[in-house]
């Protein structure tokens, strides 16, 4: 629409503002005369009189009486205006636009088409549109306008709408099912002084008051919920928000949401039964179904899930064995894949990168095992097999779609090995782990054996095959200049 059509009618809008200030008019009450009833259940009761509120979303004048279309959250319905009914307050109908929100009161009837409608007595503009709605049939067709004027997007978007209150389901559905399994929700810090838990560069902030420089959180507060291990607490888990500072794709956002548990005297064995009847469970809650169809991957969720080794897939798909070959193996067999990397990346880094393209043709679902110790800082060594961790991926439509394992509980090993990630770090490495001495010091009281794991919103998208930013209500984005 042209600037200057869109001040034109913008103008006249705040005109009708005006003439209903001066009819003694609010044009934004506080709250509407008497509490509405979702239209979703007034189109069940025909014969009575019911009040509704919603948004105008049609509109069509035909002398003295004016048929709408309002909408609430959950449906919409066909409302009447009669001037010889409405007598006085018919004033206010001419003043009404598509956009405004109305509270209506009256009868409810079919039309001889068939057509369940409200025959209104009486009306109240709760909120007066200043600024036009696009086309009810076209919506916002492009992509950055659509996550930039979001809310718009969700108002004419009803499948959008439904997907996004499926998300709410689904982290319900999860909550659910841990508390019944005894979990209990706690919460931990957001801001930290040393961000632990994962392999990620974290976004750094400023605190005034202590004048020091703070990190946000790049896991679901994995090391806190640890000490609560140590602290007594045997079941715990966590439902938030946590940040990384990584590129955007398909798959990636830099603030997500994220579950982790932690379940004392269990292992990875132990948990990886528990996850998977979880994940049966919320798609079943979520979606009412196991099976889907996920970009070019068909995947039955409902299956006895395999189990495969990382070293052996790894092996079978690009003879590299992790535990023999030397970086110069690793990096020509990069090149070959046409795989990027960074020069003074160490073996970790790369064999991360050599098995992230490998699992790309696996649909699942699966539990990957055996992950070498180098790339798990914070897992349990295998007793038959030091290099190896008791840890798990579920791979999922040629991704990763949460990671467990038996968490470390030496001290002494977490701290060589948090040395070795710090070394890491100072070499260049930003998604290396830093060295958290207070952590440690926490083992040295001890903790039982713990599994823990986690999964981010990354399970929904692709569940509902969307690409992560469509499933999230205010995708980031940069300023508009």
């Amino acid at each position: 629409m042209a600037e200057k059509r869109l001040n034109e009618i913008r103008d006249l809008r705040l005109e009708k503002v005006a003439r209903l200030r001066e009819m003694g008019i609010d044009p934004y009450p506080s709250k509407p005369k008497t509490k509405p009833v979702a239209i979703k259940k007034i189109r069940g009761l025909i014969g009575k009189r019911v009040s509704a509120a919603g948004r105008v979303m049609g509109f069509r004048v035909h002398g003295n009486i004016v048929f709408s279309d309002l909408e609430d959250f959950s449906g919409s319905i066909q409302i009447f205006f009669q001037k010889k009914k409405l007598d006085a307050l018919f004033e206010i109908v001419k003043l009404i636009d598509i956009g405004d929100i109305l509270w209506v009161n009256g009868d409810v009837f079919k039309t001889k088409a068939g057509e369940i409608t409200i025959d209104v007595s009486d009306l109240q503009i709760l909120s007066k549109s200043i600024r036009p709605l696009p086309s009810k049939w076209h919506g916002i067709k492009d992509e950055e306008l659509r996550y930039r004027e979001r809310y718009i997007d969700l108002l004419f978007n009803r499948e959008l709408r439904d997907l996004l209150t499926k998300k709410s389901v689904f982290w319900n559905s999860i909550r659910g099912f841990l508390v019944k399994e005894g979990f209990i929700e706690v919460e931990t810090p957001v801001l930290e002084s040393t961000p632990g838990g994962a392999d990620a560069k974290a976004f750094v902030t400023h605190h005034d008051a202590l004048d020091i420089d703070l990190y946000l959180r790049i896991s679901m507060g994995e090391l806190w919920q640890k000490r609560l291990m140590v602290a007594g607490f045997e079941k715990t888990f966590e439902i938030g928000r946590q940040f990384r500072n990584e590129g955007i794709s398909r798959e990636h956002l830099q603030d997500y949401t994220q579950m982790e548990f932690y379940w004392a005297y269990a292992n990875y064995e132990d948990s990886m039964k528990l996850v998977e009847r979880m994940y049966k469970y919320v798609a079943k809650a979520t979606f009412g179904k196991l099976k889907f169809k996920i970009g070019d991957y068909y995947v039955d969720l409902g299956k006895k899930w395999e189990r495969v080794d990382y070293k052996d897939t790894l092996f079978e798909a690009t003879g590299i064995d992790f535990e023999k070959s030397d970086l110069g193996s690793i990096k020509k067999k990069l090149d070959e894949l046409k795989i990027k990397y960074n020069d003074d990346d160490k073996k970790p880094r790369l064999i991360d990168l050599l098995w992230k393209s490998v699992r790309k043709e696996i649909a699942g679902p699966l539990f990957l095992t055996g992950h070498p110790v180098e790339i798990s800082p914070l897992a349990k060594r295998k007793a038959d097999n030091p290099n190896i961790t008791e840890r798990y991926q579920v791979i999922l439509a040629g991704t990763e779609m949460g990671n467990g394992y038996s968490e470390l509980n030496d001290p002494v090993d977490q701290a060589e090995r948090f040395e070795d990630q710090q070394k890491m770090r100072d070499a260049g490495d930003e998604e290396a782990q830093m060295n958290d001495a207070d952590f440690v010091k926490a083992l040295e009281f001890g903790m039982p054996p713990v599994s823990g794991f986690g999964v981010s919103e990354r399970l929904f998208s692709f569940l509902a095959d969307k690409p992560i930013r469509e499933t999230v209500f205010f995708p980031l984005l940069r300023p508009k200049e």
